[in-house]
């Protein structure tokens, strides 16, 4: 497992910042439903963290802000039976969360007008589609 939770090549979290919690799961189980802590909370303090430089950690606590719980980010994982699967979907979890917090903002979009020819063939479908509908009326109207 290493001493390290992998978010990309260039993020790395240290495992002593992650702290776990352990609870009956819900759901499919078995005989051992009532006896195995198989649900798993992993938390991270972002706003303490040591892991990130400044400008990733502004970014992860803006982008994430309505996650976060006094600057924790916390996940669960309870769709698995086995304790250690449910450990390993929730470090999964942590770090797509991270990763996608982390990203830089995509590139500004560049205000586009339409092209002459296309005003034209919607205006020219509109006049068709008018010249239809008025063709329909009763001639009463």
């Amino acid at each position: 497992m290493g001493d390290y939770l992998v978010v990309k090549r260039s993020v790395e979290i240290p495992r002593r910042e992650l702290s776990w919690r352990f609870s009956r799961s819900s759901g499919p189980g078995g005989q051992s439903v009532n006896t195995a802590d198989s649900r798993v909370e992993l938390s991270w303090d972002a706003a303490n963290s040591r892991a990130l430089p400044p400008p990733l950690k502004d970014r992860v606590l803006h982008r994430l802000a309505d996650r976060l719980v006094d600057g924790v980010l916390t996940v669960t994982a309870s769709e698995h039976r086995s304790q250690l699967q449910n450990r390993r979907s929730a470090e999964a979890k942590l770090a797509a969360l991270i990763e996608r917090a982390v990203a830089p903002p995509p590139p500004r979009r560049k205000p586009t007008r339409p092209s002459r020819s296309a005003v034209q063939a919607r205006l020219d479908a509109k006049r068709r589609r008018s010249e239809v509908k008025r063709r329909r009326r009763s001639i009463t109207d």
